[in-house]
């Protein structure tokens, strides 16, 4: 593979996404042809370091490439660790001639990705996924953020990576419940977006709950699916760059997750909090007869066949939740809006608009409907 300058998906986006078996072996010579630079900073989190990010920095000149690292987890997410790793680059004596090369989760991307956008007013990014749930969603779309103690990424900024390299080889070395959470994400693009594509992944996640990256013909079926992911989100994106329309679909069941993992203090995979989210939303789009009947339990079969959780957790506060989601990005005069299907493959896009407004009481019977069993007060 290295050498043999692999072709980019055909993609409507302003920079190229490879997606390859193997393709990891190039990043060193895509990232100079797609952001030359004096300096590389690779940005990863110490688990992933030890698996990918450190072979991947060899690839760079030993005397100009430096491997930053920090803790896994989304608790890492964080202003402090923004300001960290921003004061770390400079005084490593990084500066414009720097490219930043992100090697992990949708955490280190997203983290990454804002020290990308923010280091001397924007560094060039190179986004290298090594989970299938950020090969599928956060790679892609040039979104960067840090979570608050109020809200999930409510701190971030719009800044394009100069590439994406998405290795399906890498999916191997992942735990099989984070391998399994990746799937949230293709089934919430399939709802939005494509019924076929839901079909297919639905035939898929059966396979890879029982025997993770051992399913048969995992390789090629998952780079099958990785591909259709990455184009569903990038035609939406292409339409709609900043968030203010359209790309708002992508959002479906982000509401109810994002306010899932911050009232647990992000204890939950999000993967696992995007699947009781999409069921959650399902139900509240149901509620107020604007999904058809039936939609909810098609999408609660779905996760479940992928081996996720299609209830919220037990014990959870129905009135913390509710607070929670005021604090989401779609959230206008401080009440919550959501994007919400019409059936799948079809969103809602009432008078031009991808986010509908709906009331505390009606998503609070939602978030009953969808406790642990259907009579729970939770």
């Amino acid at each position: 593979m290295a050498g043999a300058h692999p072709d980019p998906l055909p993609l409507p986006l302003p920079y190229p996404v490879y997606c390859r078996a193997g393709v990891r072996q190039c990043i060193g010579e895509i990232a100079q042809r797609a952001a030359p630079s004096h300096r590389v900073a690779v940005i990863s989190d110490t688990t992933v370091a030890r698996w990918h990010a450190e072979s991947i920095a060899a690839q760079f000149p030993a005397d100009r490439t430096r491997l930053f690292t920090i803790p896994p987890g989304e608790q890492e997410k964080t202003r402090a660790r923004w300001a960290e790793l921003t004061d770390a680059l400079l005084e490593w004596g990084a500066g414009r001639d720097t490219t930043v090369v992100a090697v992990g989760g949708g955490v280190i991307g997203d983290l990454a990705g804002f020290v990308a956008a923010t280091f001397m007013r924007g560094l060039p990014l190179v986004q290298v996924p090594t989970t299938l749930l950020a090969m599928v969603d956060a790679s892609v779309g040039g979104k960067t953020a840090v979570d608050t103690p109020f809200g999930k990424n409510l701190v971030g900024a719009f800044h394009n990576p100069s590439a994406v390299v998405i290795d399906p080889e890498l999916l191997v070395t992942l735990p099989d419940d984070v391998l399994r959470s990746g799937f949230a994400e293709m089934i919430k693009h399939g709802v939005i977006a494509d019924a076929p594509y839901f079909d297919a992944v639905l035939h898929f996640a059966g396979a890879v709950r029982d025997h993770g990256a051992s399913a048969p013909n995992f390789a090629a079926t998952i780079t099958t699916l990785i591909t259709g992911s990455v184009r569903i989100k990038a035609d939406v994106v292409a339409e709609d760059t900043r968030e203010g329309g359209l790309r708002q679909i992508l959002n479906f069941g982000h509401t109810i997750a994002h306010a899932v993992e911050r009232v647990l203090n992000f204890e939950l995979l999000h993967g696992d909090a995007v699947a009781m989210g999409m069921v959650a939303e399902a139900r509240i789009a149901e509620s107020i007869g604007l999904a058809r009947e039936g939609l909810s339990m098609a999408i609660a079969d779905a996760v479940e066949r992928a081996g996720l959780p299609s209830r919220l957790p037990a014990g959870i506060s129905l009135d913390d939740l509710i607070a929670a989601t005021h604090g989401d990005k779609k959230a206008r005069g401080g009440a919550a809006r959501y994007s919400l299907p019409r059936g799948i493959g079809e969103m809602e896009a009432a008078e031009g608009k991808w986010a509908v407004a709906v009331t505390d009481e009606v998503v609070k019977s939602a978030l009953r409907a969808s406790g642990p069993d259907s009579t729970s007060e939770i």
